[in-house]
């Protein structure tokens, strides 16, 4: 009894010994499975440019968010958002894609409105920019085509570009001349992806010699508007409209969750072209489609910008009493007539350490840092807006030009 006493303590300390080895390979394969992640993380952490999620702070002037004309903080229009909602007998959610059970009659009327204003024949209404251009980039394109894209353009575009089966090549930002070279080459139907403004520097596309470049080499022409739309045109329909261009473009994104104050982007094309994503574009097919409300929101601000122009006047007043008041000297690139204002601090953590003291003063103005601009151009991006007051706008460019005269 005793011999099998011992036997069992022994066979019982020699399970435990194993499921211990078990356990420390297992520890050992997962640490191998997150020793990349891990080193990458750190690598972030030592250039100073790991992203985390921070809470908007309370009592800071904003000069950061898109919101260029306050509408996501009008109290009007989310009063007619909400009156026009609670008119809708719809349920809470779309209940699935716009394929299946999400399609509806305002959809579709909302789409038609956003065409008429854009001024184009026909449009899709996406969930968000980024799946905009991810929808239009990765389905229009062929296999065999070519898609030139500005190498400022936004992460959405060049994202679409690689899900395509066509061929894509950035050119130079604004270089006409590399543009023309690239075009040379280009082979298939040919595309040519750009921003009417330039989200991380604030200037505008050359529109219009983009698309003498497009008509020479019978290339078409796609335009992101997502921080023109609201702001550029007589009633905000965009830059390509106020520079005449509708009839040269072949296609625009236009976004609302910037100076629409809402959320959703709009494809806007021809009737082809937009029956064309319907049946190819994945990010529009599989995706659920957006609720009565957002559709409501989109339609209600759509009418608010067409009906309410004193907040472009203000932001316009803003924008160059902000470049007045400035005077810290800046490459000429960067004087921009946008809101977006770029402030160039080289360095990720000397453009944190600028914006922590500009914070420190009262005003929210946040760091842009490499990656997500080049090395040695990482800056401080001002947002000026329509309600920024005199006072406000003065006190920021003062404390700007004290910290890094």
């Amino acid at each position: 009894m005793r011999v099998d006493l011992i036997t069992l303590v022994f066979n019982l300390e020699l399970l435990k010994s194993q499921l211990f080895i078990i356990l420390a390979n297992l520890l050992n394969e997962m640490s191998r499975e997150n020793l990349k992640i891990e080193r990458q993380l750190a690598k972030r952490e030592a250039d100073a440019n790991k992203r985390t999620l921070h809470i908007t702070q309370n009592g800071l002037v904003d000069f950061s968010s898109n919101d260029y004309l306050g509408l996501a903080r009008s109290q009007v229009l989310k009063n007619e958002i909400l009156k026009s909602y609670a008119e809708v007998n719809s349920p809470n959610g779309s209940t699935g894609s716009r394929l299946l059970t999400g399609n509806s009659a305002l959809a579709q009327e909302v789409e038609a409105e956003l065409a008429s204003f854009f001024h184009f024949p026909a449009g899709l209404i996406f969930n968000s920019g980024y799946s905009a251009n991810l929808g239009f980039f990765s389905s229009v394109p062929q296999r065999g085509d070519t898609i030139l894209y500005d190498e400022l353009s936004h992460a959405c575009i060049k994202d679409g570009c690689r899900l395509s089966l066509a061929k894509s090549f950035a050119f130079k930002h604004n270089n006409m001349a590399d543009l023309d070279r690239k075009l040379m080459r280009a082979e298939g139907n040919i595309y040519i992806a750009c921003e009417a403004i330039y989200s991380m520097d604030g200037d505008k596309a050359l529109l219009s010699e983009i698309c003498d470049l497009a008509e020479r080499f019978h290339a078409k022409v796609i335009v992101d508007e997502a921080h023109s739309t609201g702001i550029y045109g007589k009633q905000g329909d965009g830059l390509v409209a106020e520079l005449n261009l509708s009839n040269k473009v072949y296609a625009c994104i236009f976004t609302f969750g910037k100076a629409m104050g809402i959320h959703g982007a709009f494809v806007a094309s021809s009737k082809s072209v937009v029956e064309y994503m319907v049946n190819f574009s994945r990010p529009f097919i599989y995706t659920t489609a957006p609720s009565a409300f957002e559709f409501i929101s989109i339609q209600q601000s759509l009418r608010f910008l067409s009906q309410h122009t004193e907040q472009l006047i203000s932001l316009k007043k803003n924008i160059g009493y902000f470049s007045s008041c400035l005077t810290i000297k800046q490459p000429e690139r960067y004087q921009s007539t946008s809101p977006i204002k770029v402030v160039i601090v080289n360095g990720n953590e000397k453009a944190k350490i600028v914006s922590d003291q500009i914070k420190a003063k009262g005003f929210d103005v946040r760091a842009i840092l490499s990656p997500t601009v080049r090395e040695g151009e990482e800056r401080l991006r001002v947002c000026i807006h329509s309600f920024n007051t005199q006072n406000e706008i003065r006190g920021l460019a003062e404390a700007l030009n004290s910290i890094l005269s």
